[in-house]
This record gives structure tokens, sequence and C-alpha cells, in this order.
């Protein structure tokens, strides 16, 4: 969950566990060079996703960082057994720009997956799911708060590294589950030129409106370089805007967390391609981040690294062997725990 808890307060957007995006990843699809995977986590919680909310992938392929194909997912209201059903849509040109769920229905009222066995729906050329799966991210929680916490207030913009190692070699994630979107389909009809930017969007109806609640793109980006009082815009601004709006922030952080310059790190910013917050994939290429994103790549050690201007040592965990070589590549989810 790399994007789990956006903001210092560790708290989910908007007070709803439901509307909390986890994490975002887009791979070629294992024997299928030809097909690309992109997966939307969201939920910690893993049980049933708002209903008046809708959860997109946005897609720019020429490089302009605007929609040019956009999949939503919407969700019926919860049955009295917990059962959900869901619709997928997919837009494109100017229609993927709209925050409804527009385009064409290319999923009708598929049932949810919250037992062990993935519904996969096959709609053309594309696949499709939705449900419960377990979370690949893997990540030492205890070690985090070793390393940015202090008298028990959060604070990310000050590392305490001394001489002695923050982590404890502790995965906190061996056992979760997360709410998963995912869809496989011919890369030739993601049309990249030559790579895509990708960033997933949660918006919610407020008042007959839709609220950007959340997004998602570079791994643990929102988590990490967001206060208590910009969150909200964040997580309700475009990735267009990104660099104009947020570069500021951005190298403030950076001078506190590695003692940057404020041109080693717009310089650093640049770099690591951090904004635009989307997640860049060219097809072409092997898959790993920040080349799209696998389950394998530790990506706090990648951003912790970053923060702290690679003083902070590797956390030493390992990847979960729990993942599918199939559609939809994330493990069967974890019985619930007494």
């Amino acid at each position: 969950m790399s994007n789990h808890f956006t903001g210092l307060s560790l708290g989910p957007p908007l007070g709803d566990q439901r509307l909390d995006l986890c994490d975002l990843y887009a791979f070629t699809a294992p024997g299928d060079p030809d097909r690309t995977v992109i997966i939307l986590n969201a939920n910690p919680n893993a049980d049933a996703l708002h209903p008046d909310a809708v959860y997109r992938l946005n897609i720019d392929n020429d490089g302009d960082y605007l929609t040019d194909i956009a999949f939503s997912w919407v969700f019926s209201p919860p049955a009295a057994d917990g059962s959900q059903t869901y619709d997928v849509f997919m837009a494109t040109g100017e229609e993927s720009r709209s925050p409804e769920a527009t385009g064409t229905k290319i999923v009708s009222a598929a049932d949810v997956s919250f037992g062990p066995t993935a519904n996969v729906v096959t709609s053309g050329d594309y696949l499709v799911a939705a449900g419960s799966r377990s979370d690949a991210f893997f990540f030492d929680f205890d070690g985090i708060k070793n390393l940015f916490d202090t008298s028990g207030n959060r604070n990310f913009t000050a590392p305490h590294l001394g001489g002695k190692s923050p982590w404890t070699g502790v995965d906190s994630n061996t056992t979760a589950n997360v709410f998963s979107m995912a869809v496989e389909l011919p890369t030739a009809e993601l049309g990249p030129d030559p790579v895509l930017h990708i960033w997933g969007r949660c918006s919610v109806r407020r008042d007959g409106e839709l609220v950007h609640a959340d997004r998602a793109g570079h791994p643990s980006t929102s988590s990490f370089f967001n206060t208590d009082d910009t969150k909200e815009e964040y997580n309700a601004s475009e990735p267009a805007n990104d660099r104009e709006r947020w570069t500021d922030q951005f190298v403030h952080l950076l001078g506190h967390t590695g003692g940057y310059s404020p041109e080693e790190a717009a310089a650093a910013l640049d770099d690591e391609g951090m904004l635009p917050d989307v997640l860049t994939f060219d097809p072409s290429r092997p898959a790993a981040y920040p080349n799209g994103r696998t389950f394998t790549e530790d990506v706090i050690d990648i951003r912790v690294a970053f923060l702290t201007r690679n003083e902070a040592p590797p956390t030493g965990l390992s990847p979960h062997t729990d993942t599918l070589d199939r559609f939809p590549y994330l493990g069967d989810p974890h019985p619930a725990q007494g």
C-alpha cells in the first residue's frame, strides 16, 4: 500500500477507507510481449468499494499529461450478504477527460470476487477483474516509524538516520489484502508514442458533483511529499499542473530530508521523473520501476534513498511469493484475521 494513508496524519482521503488508493502497477503480460497489464489497488480493508465513487485508470499516450484513454470502474451498493457488482467503461479522446464514467461499457454487472477465486471477465481482447486480492506491497512499517517519528509525532521532513539502521526486518504486509481492479489488453490499443503515462484517480459524488478524493502515480510520493494542509488539494489536482504547483514544495522537502540545495533538488526531481506524478511505462523495455512497476521492486527503499540522498540503508525485505503468473496476477486473498 505504497500510496496508503496520504499525508502526515496517516488518515484515508476524506476519512473513508473505500476511497483510499493504495498502489498502481503497469507491466507487460508474462508470456505475451504484445499485451499490457495495469492494476489499481484501493481500500486496505479489501471490502466493498464506494457505490457513489468512480475509480479510474487514466492513460496519456502522447506526452501532454492529459488523459487519452480512461478505464472507469463503478460499483453497485453492497447487497445484504455483502456481495457487490461492477461495471467498467472505456473512453478515449476528449470523452476520456470527463470525470464521469463515460465511454463504452465493456463490463456490465460483473460479480466482485471477495472469495479465494478471482472472477475474470473476458470482454473482446480485454481481461478485467475486481475484488479482494493478496497485497503484493512489502514494507517495514515499524522501520518507517523509526526513521521518521520522534516522540510520537510523525515528521517526514526530518529522518533520524544516526548509526543504527531504522529497519526491523519485519514485513508488515505479509497477511494483508487489498481491493484490486485489473485490466489486461493489447498494447497496441494503448497507442504508446513511445511511452505511456498512467495515474489512478478516485472521485466520489457529493452534492451531485464528483469530488476528486485521491490519486496514485509514483509509489509513496503522495505519502512522503504531502502535508496535512496540502494533501486534499494535491489529491484533487491534475498531473498536467504538477510541475508548476508542486515543484517548490517538493524542493523544500528535499532540502530537509537530504540536505539538497534548491538547485540540486530541482535537478534530482527531474532526474527521478517525480513530477508530474504519473507512472511512466515504455512497453518496449522490461518493466521495473521507474519504467512501469511490477511486484518485486522495493519502492520504499527507492523512495527513502531518494529522500535521504542515499544515506538510509536498504530495508532488506523480499517480495511476496504468492503472486500469480496469470491474470489478475495478485495472489488469492488471505483469510480474515481473527
